[in-house]
């Protein structure tokens, strides 16, 4: 992220050009916005948060595949959690044409799977229904509406909290990590029926 946002600075407009503006929806220029838009950032303090908040929550998330195969599903993952969160908030703010900028609808949807792994050493993931999961994520998303009504951000004084489009890349990746590890994770192994077959002792 760091990186990009080197570049971003080479741009002629500072990337403005490539941000999300929600009445693009409407008006047919959606596109490249809607993805282009993780990619940019507002700040140094910005994409600071937002880069520790993928080193957190990357690592879990990318484990759940192997090899190449994994870490396409991984990639592919993070980019779609970044366009639902973009398309989430602009259709709750259809007409605005304010710009977007900055990963943290996709680190959002990171962090969504990644609680789905709390205390799981294994690799396996929690039921939509386990409730400490679900205390743990409706906290996180009490938290994310209140910073984001308030508007307090370290660094974002000069600008909005999209707060809506956290909650969507959030609950993307909090719901589809499941599917996502089927379709991209290791294949599951064959019934091996060469152990020992007897119940346990007791």
């Amino acid at each position: 992220m760091p990186v990009l946002y080197l570049f971003q600075g080479w741009l002629p407009d500072g990337g403005l050009g490539l941000a999300f503006r929600p009445a693009s929806l409407t008006d047919g220029q959606w596109w490249p916005g809607v993805l282009t838009a993780m990619f940019l950032h507002a700040g140094w303090v910005h994409v600071s948060m937002n880069a520790v908040g993928a080193l957190a929550f990357a690592p879990p998330v990318a484990r759940l595949g192997s090899g190449l195969r994994g870490a396409l599903g991984f990639l592919l993952f993070y980019i779609v959690c970044g366009v639902v969160a973009a398309l989430g908030y602009g259709l709750i703010h259809l007409e605005s044409q304010d710009i977007m900028v900055g990963a943290s609808g996709a680190v959002f949807g990171l962090l969504g799977a990644a609680i789905r792994l709390l205390g799981r050493r294994d690799g396996t993931l929690r039921p939509l229904t386990d409730r400490r999961t679900l205390t743990t994520a409706t906290a996180l998303m009490v938290v994310n509406a209140l910073i984001g009504l308030i508007g307090f951000v370290p660094g974002g004084e000069a600008a909005g909290i999209a707060w809506e489009a956290h909650a969507f890349g959030f609950l993307f990746g909090f719901l589809t990590i499941g599917l996502w590890t089927r379709l991209f994770g290791p294949p599951r192994p064959a019934f091996d029926s060469t152990g020992d077959l007897r119940d346990p002792q007791a």
